[in-house]
């Protein structure tokens, strides 16, 4: 099927619980948001797709006053596709990160430049951290029963990691380049 991960990601998604695309729009920046991102433009079309191809289901449910509501479940065939696909080796991608492509140039303004972007960097990067281990609280004690648990908590802990790790990196490169700046002003 074409449409890159998308397909999968929404037979994952699809693969908690009914849904309609809205909903799925919903749930994606409190799940698969810190990590994936799916637009209203990639669902919709996403949707159809899996519609045609049988690995969904659509339901129409239909309420006095209001537009009609399309929601979506998986098929026996929807669910196989997602753990046939679960199966797959990862594949590797090149990521994309104005930040790192802004510092490759830095050389062409001021330190002070460069330094405010990773100041920046570092306070969304601690912010990050702080969220990642609320949510794993709250999953322990609102999802304490779900199989899915022990997983998203793995997800979450590589964002906390990660977080960690860029943390780290932003004060050792704010310390470079405040080295750098009283290189150029010369020493002081």
């Amino acid at each position: 099927m074409k449409g890159g991960a998308t397909p999968n990601a929404l037979l994952g998604l699809l693969s908690l619980r009914p849904m309609s695309g809205y909903d799925i729009r919903q749930l994606i920046p409190q799940s698969i948001g810190h990590f994936w991102s799916e637009s209203y433009g990639q669902i919709y079309p996403g949707l159809k797709r899996l519609e045609a191809a049988r690995l969904v289901s659509k339901k129409t449910e239909r309420k006095k006053g209001s537009p009609d509501r399309y929601v979506y479940s998986l098929t026996a065939e929807g669910r196989e596709r997602l753990r046939a696909w679960l199966k797959f080796p990862v594949v590797g991608e090149v990521p994309r990160n104005e930040l790192l492509l802004k510092l490759f140039f830095g050389a062409h303004v001021p330190a002070s430049v460069s330094r405010e972007h990773v100041r920046g960097y570092l306070g969304l990067q601690q912010q990050k951290f702080q969220v990642y281990g609320a949510i794993a609280k709250k999953l322990r004690k609102e999802a304490a029963h779900d199989p899915q648990l022990p997983f998203w908590l793995m997800t979450l802990s590589m964002g906390r990691h990660c977080s960690a790790a860029m943390v780290k990196w932003s004060r050792e490169t704010l310390a470079e380049l405040d080295a750098m700046e009283r290189r150029q002003k010369g020493g002081k």
